[in-house]
């Protein structure tokens, strides 16, 4: 059996999409049961230099939604980085998510080979659809997602394991 490149993108950002939006809510409710207002935790950050709660959710939104959009060979949607609430946070998630899947399997399947130009901060960077996928999207997807995650569980949000993974 093969995987398909529509198999290990869309499902994969939709699930960690989702479970970062359930992370939320659990990490907004702590918040009220401390008496804390939670749209504060979104700036919270793991150490100085690393980006708030709330870029972390945009960026790993971004993956997502701009990475997709590449494989299928269409100009990513824009989506401004404006949230300031953790309702806002979670509509964007929700918006992330459904912009995901209105992709069609048949316009990212025999993506491996698409070839793939960003224009950074620091240079260019030029990929392979596979490349962009495994090595780009994928790694930096978990990675924004994961640190949101440390966030919201250094500040003592009652989640585990089987919230970073979800249902199956």
């Amino acid at each position: 059996m093969t995987i398909s490149m529509y198999q290990a993108s869309v499902p994969v950002f939709v699930r960690a999409l989702t479970n970062l939006s359930n992370v939320l809510k659990k990490g907004e409710a702590h918040a009220k049961d401390k008496g804390v207002d939670p749209d504060t935790l979104l700036q919270q950050r793991l150490i100085f230099d690393m980006l708030p709660l709330i870029k972390q959710v945009q960026i790993a939104c971004d993956m997502a939604t701009r990475g997709a959009a590449r494989l299928a060979g269409v100009e990513p949607q824009s989506f401004p980085d404006t949230e300031t609430t953790f309702a806002q946070a979670r509509d964007r998630i929700e918006r992330a998510i459904a912009y995901v899947k209105n992709f069609k399997p048949e316009q990212i399947d025999g993506s491996e080979d698409r070839r793939i130009h960003l224009k950074m901060r620091d240079g260019e960077l030029d990929f392979t659809g596979i490349e962009y996928l495994l090595g780009f999207v994928t790694p930096n997807l978990y990675f924004h997602w994961t640190t949101a995650y440390d966030i919201l569980r250094v500040a003592g949000a009652p989640i585990g394991k089987k919230d970073y993974l979800g249902d199956r």
